[in-house]
């Protein structure tokens, strides 16, 4: 029994390094609320997701949750698009999970988000041991080909949520070089919107970057975040402009996260934390590779760290940041007139 336990202890270790590989460092179906129970107005909603570690609702929790972890947050909390998809009456599930076969499986859910995932740069581009763990990360342009391959089209039944770019910002390097790479992510993210928008849907939530130089990554690099604030900044003036000269403006529900988390920020305290930027809820020396997708209540840094800690990890929301962000989308989607 012990040499058996060992070899399934190595298996995994080994899938978990290569899963952390391929989710791209630290990066990061209960917990957290919502502003209601019911769907806003009546309305009824079935929810399609597609982006990043910031909206995956599970795609690595096969291997993830044998050390009680599932999502890049604080587990078992769950993350904006599942509360946002409860708001309107539908549960999202993973489109594609993956196991200790290293290969992605369809589930038939609509959260195609993956962790790591960039806009349009396939994975095998990226150096992260693709040799080990396969071919996985799914970019969001791929991400929207498999779901129309799947279900053909979109409808006015659905709510589209779309929030990426955060992995092309803090892959891109430093400016000015990393400009060229920053616009163009930004570009081709506003051209899937497009496909989207293009192919029936109606009610489509484009999501911008939160400043992620005030993140505790950003503010520990060695210009204290700067970079990646500026890079942030030129994403998401480039896709607003791009959304513009597309004509997609007013036809899509723009949320603006960056502008929304540096009110968190200011106000901290007001919005029930008690630890700001600074700090992570799940304790480094605690979660494995330190990183929140393997992060459970027993490597919290405190009992409660979930609701009042603001990272999760040093890129990651916990469950009440992750809350708070669900009942501002559904606010502005509210704003927008659906439901009402």
């Amino acid at each position: 029994m012990r040499a058996l336990a060992k070899k399934v202890g190595i298996a995994i270790s080994a899938a978990l390094i290569a899963l952390l590989a391929a989710c791209g460092g630290n990066n990061g179906n209960n917990g957290g609320g919502n502003a209601s129970d019911n769907p806003s107005g009546g309305v009824r909603l079935q929810t399609v997701s597609f982006g990043d570690s910031l909206s995956d609702v599970g795609t690595f929790a096969p291997l993830a949750s044998a050390v009680g972890g599932g999502r890049f947050t604080t587990n078992p909390g769950q993350v904006w698009t599942q509360l946002v998809a409860q708001y309107y009456g539908d549960t999202l599930r993973a489109a594609y999970t993956i196991g200790f076969d290293h290969q992605l499986s369809p589930q038939g859910g609509f959260g195609y988000a993956e962790g790591g995932s960039t806009v349009a740069t396939p994975a095998n581009l990226n150096n992260f041991l693709v040799d080990v763990i396969g071919d996985i990360e799914m970019p969001v342009t791929q991400q929207v080909s498999s779901y129309l391959a799947a279900h053909g089209s979109f409808n006015a039944g659905q709510l589209v949520l779309v929030w990426a770019g955060a992995n092309d910002v803090l892959r891109a390097g430093t400016l000015p070089a990393a400009a060229p790479t920053v616009q163009t992510a930004a570009n081709t993210l506003a051209q899937v919107v497009a496909q989207i928008v293009q192919n029936g849907a109606t009610h489509v939530v484009v999501v911008n970057l939160p400043n992620v130089g005030l993140s505790p990554k950003g503010l520990a690099s060695a210009d204290g975040g700067a970079n990646l604030t500026q890079s942030s900044q030129l994403f998401n003036d480039t896709l607003n402009a791009a959304l513009q000269s597309n004509g997609l403006q007013g036809k899509v529900i723009q949320v603006d996260a960056f502008g929304w988390i540096n009110q968190i920020f200011a106000n901290f305290q007001g919005n029930g934390f008690t630890v700001s930027n600074t700090a992570q809820a799940c304790d480094p020396s605690k979660t494995p590779h330190d990183t929140s997708l393997l992060c459970s209540p027993a490597t919290y840094s405190t009992p409660n760290a979930d609701q009042t800690y603001m990272f999760a990890d040093d890129l990651h929301p916990t469950t009440r940041m992750h809350a708070l962000f669900a009942q501002f989308v559904e606010r502005q989607i509210a704003s927008s007139g659906l439901g009402h």
